[in-house]
């Protein structure tokens, strides 16, 4: 027998019993995504009114999706302001929908927490999200950057499924940085050797800090240095707040590691990325002035350097870029599992992400055909 709540507030479940469920994912963390909340990066202003599914199996809690009720679509990195478009222009309204994801984070991971992923309780979310949908008014549920063996399970429902492409590094048990260079074409590892020096030419160092190791006073600094260089990108201070940062670093230090820049010992640039056991995730950058190349040392070839001395597996340093290619990323699908209540949008949506699904593999085959490595067969 299952029975369901929605929840506002993540304070209303203890963060062990939310951690156990998601296995170790730093992004869909009790910690993470209540520093989102109460850092005021993702609540109801902002247009992210939490409504977490927690689903309960014999009064036992059997499983929990981190959701959320939105009112536009910024910061979920699965792109459907055209479908938005089409909605307003037959004078039907595609917002609210609610959305399993981690507010401003397009990181692949966890988004189910449950012990077991089986049809009945698949089913059973299925009939959950569906009928709130329609008693609501909601204009459809959505689950994004979920596992492929979840979303090919949702997809058998079927719940539409999408696919995107991003850039991931992996790790293949290289010693140290010259040794994964080693595998690229004489003619890239030049360009990417000359980057690093020029990165890191007139005295510029680079520092690795994690954990204790790190302030509040260099958090601080960090801060600073993003929402400065948000400020100059894209007209303002970006999604998260010194209160955000500043909660991460009070709940989740052993997840952090702070990469610096130093130029005659005065701090000049740095990027905050997160870690779990095998994975780093590279995820925010701030630099008081524009150097060249040094956005490419810090936020690519510094992670991979820590990521061969850590051992890590992955290095996922953010959603988009082909510029990552000649740097040795592969383009890696994406999956999310859509529903929309509308019966004739349904039909227009689901046509088209089975065109989009042709196009955005080819795409995915070209980057692949584009990395800097050397013919290994």
């Amino acid at each position: 027998m299952f029975q369901f709540e929605f929840i506002d507030d993540l304070t209303q479940i203890k963060a062990h019993t939310w951690d156990a469920l998601l296995h170790g994912d730093p992004f869909v963390s009790h910690a993470f995504l209540l520093a989102c909340q109460q850092s005021q990066a993702a609540n109801n202003a902002s247009g992210w009114y939490a409504r977490h599914l927690l689903i309960y199996h014999h009064s036992q809690l059997a499983a929990v999706l981190p959701g959320y009720l939105k009112t536009h679509s910024y910061g979920e990195y699965v792109f459907d302001w055209s479908f938005a478009e089409a909605y307003e222009q037959h004078n039907l309204a595609y917002y609210p929908k609610w959305i399993c994801a981690v507010p401003f984070s397009p990181i692949c991971g966890n988004r189910i927490g449950c012990a077991e992923l089986n049809n009945e309780l698949i089913d059973y979310i299925n009939q959950v999200l569906t009928t709130t949908c329609q008693q609501q008014g909601w204009s459809g549920w959505h689950i994004n950057f979920l596992p492929q063996p979840h979303s090919d399970q949702l997809a058998q429902i079927p719940v539409m499924q999408r696919i995107g492409v991003q850039f991931q590094w992996f790790n293949q048990s290289y010693h140290n940085f010259d040794a994964f260079l080693a595998r690229f074409t004489a003619r890239r590892r030049k360009t990417v050797k000359k980057e690093r020096q020029k990165a890191l030419a007139d005295n510029i160092s680079i520092e690795w800090l994690e954990g204790e190791q790190i302030s509040s006073e260099l958090m601080a600094q960090f801060t600073l240095f993003y929402q400065q260089t948000y400020l100059k990108r894209s007209g303002h201070l970006g999604y998260f707040n010194q209160d955000f940062f500043a909660q991460l670093h009070r709940t989740m230090a052993n997840h952090l590691v702070i990469m610096l820049a130093k130029k005659d010992h005065e701090i000049i640039a740095a990027t905050l990325s997160l870690k779990n056991q095998h994975t780093l995730y590279g995820r925010y950058w701030g630099a008081k002035d524009n150097y060249d190349f040094l956005h490419f040392e810090l936020c690519y070839y510094q992670g991979i350097e820590y990521c061969i001395e850590h051992k890590l597996m992955c290095f996922h340093a953010g959603a988009q870029g082909e510029h990552k290619i000649m740097r040795g990323f592969e383009a890696v699908v994406t999956y999310s599992n859509h529903y929309i209540s509308h019966p004739d949008f349904s039909r227009a949506i689901g046509s088209f992400f089975q065109q989009e699904r042709q196009q955005i593999l080819h795409y995915q085959q070209q980057c692949l055909s584009l990395l800097p490595f050397k013919n290994e067969s």
